[in-house]
């Protein structure tokens, strides 16, 4: 392999091995302005827009995972590496197709699992991470605050019982 190649094979594996997903798209006839529109949307979400060739790829890939991804390593293709939220990547993504009509979601993967296309979409309308940790939270805190309203009722219940016995003595004598 020439120099030239293995500088752009070594520079596509620094963002696959640096990343925890890699979604894959088709930019065929996207304009250079609207790349560049994707491309800075998707740096807000620490992540990189970045065009290669197929052959490269699937050589960064190994051949295991080369072959799981073959379906959809055809045409031309853009990656979306990075870290962190990958459903807010997803959400910026699936926006932008349907302002622009392209690209056209491939599919791709989140850390070992292969995602396909409809996966990607489906992440887009995952509540975001602090959503769903405040869910998770309320669900957790929900049975606890029960019990200490069911404990408060007991404690006042006998406390009224007790009271009205002290009335009622005093009323008697």
């Amino acid at each position: 392999m020439r120099p030239e190649k293995i500088a752009i094979v070594s520079e596509i594996a620094d963002a696959v091995s640096g990343s925890e997903y890699l979604l894959l798209a088709d930019f065929s006839g996207m304009k250079v302005s609207s790349f560049t529109a994707l491309r800075l949307k998707l740096a807000e979400s620490s992540s990189s827009l970045q065009v290669v060739k197929n052959t490269y790829l699937g050589v960064v890939l190994g051949e295991e995972r080369r072959r799981k991804l073959e379906s959809v390593l055809t045409g031309k293709t853009a990656m979306v590496t990075g870290k962190g939220d990958v459903t807010a990547v997803a959400k910026v993504l699936t926006a932008f197709i349907k302002e622009h009509k392209m690209p056209v979601l491939k599919g791709g993967s989140l850390n070992t699992q292969l995602l396909t296309a409809a996966d990607i979409e489906a992440m887009a309308t995952v509540p975001p991470r602090e959503v769903l940790l405040g869910q998770l939270v309320g669900t957790v805190q929900a049975p606890m605050t029960q019990l200490v309203g069911v404990m408060n009722a007991k404690v006042s219940s006998l406390l009224y019982v007790l009271a009205a016995i002290e009335d009622k003595k005093k009323n008697a004598a």
